[in-house]
């Protein structure tokens, strides 16, 4: 972790790093800035530390004014012997306000606090960022309403065996066997379907992982897969979509 002091009176900047590694060895300090000046001049020169204490009052004016000048997009605990300022400050960056003389419990209070929200924040951004990546399968349908002589029934998705296309109408097959005729084409009930479950083999069939009980080659590369209950015709992955499918079995 990288953090950096801005502070015009060097005996105070430097008892601040040592308590700072005191708290924490590991922390590194690459950079002690005494001016408005020089602050922007290193920050538009290095990478944006971890964390910044920052005196308010310095010899070229406030310290407000380097956020005029430069972006500073990560937190800041300010430091100061002058305790008007600590509304103005929490309006930068501010995750806390300390006055001087700093005590060392004070600034550890102030480090904890730090590490707290950073690992908060992290934790909700990596579930947000989840969140977006992988689909929720509540979207997606869970049954099947279709009609066996006058009455109908519904089919969990979980127990059909695979979709297929003929003569201008697409069928369902349960993994009893049981064939229904639907009224969609394949095209919208693989938009309705969990893509980690259904797997589209062709433009005639669209099959359930659980479904497929053998995988073999094929002459030019392709795929002969072997379904339950049986299909009466050979389906084939062809050359082009093989990688794919391979992905796909392998989750």
């Amino acid at each position: 972790m990288k953090v950096i002091i801005i502070e015009d009176e060097k005996p105070a900047a430097e008892k601040l790093r040592k308590a700072i590694m005191q708290y924490d060895n590991s922390i590194e300090v690459p950079g002690i800035l005494g001016s408005v000046e020089s602050a922007v001049e290193w920050l538009q020169n290095h990478a944006m530390p971890a964390l910044i204490f920052m005196d308010i009052e310095l010899t070229d004016g406030l310290s407000f004014k380097i956020f005029d000048r430069y972006e500073i997009n990560c937190p800041v605990i300010f430091t100061t012997a002058y305790d008007e300022y600590w509304q103005e400050a929490f309006e930068y960056n501010s995750i806390d306000y300390l006055l001087k003389p700093i005590k060392q419990e004070k600034l550890e209070n102030a480090l904890k606090k730090y590490h707290s929200l950073r690992q908060y924040f992290a934790a909700n951004f990596q579930q947000l960022i989840q969140g977006q990546q992988a689909p929720s399968r509540d979207k997606y349908k869970k049954r099947f309403l279709v009609k066996r002589g006058l009455d109908y029934i519904t089919i969990k998705t979980e127990d059909i065996a695979f979709f297929y296309a003929t003569h201008k109408l697409v069928c369902m097959v349960d993994k009893n066997s049981q064939k229904f005729i639907l009224d969609k084409s394949l095209a919208d009930i693989e938009k309705e379907i969990d893509p980690a479950q259904f797997y589209r083999a062709n433009r005639k069939y669209l099959i359930n992982i659980t479904a497929i009980r053998k995988i073999k080659t094929y002459p030019k590369s392709k795929l002969l897969i072997e379904v339950m209950p049986v299909i009466n015709e050979e389906v084939i992955i062809s050359q082009e979509n093989v990688a794919d499918f391979k992905e796909w079995m392998g989750g």
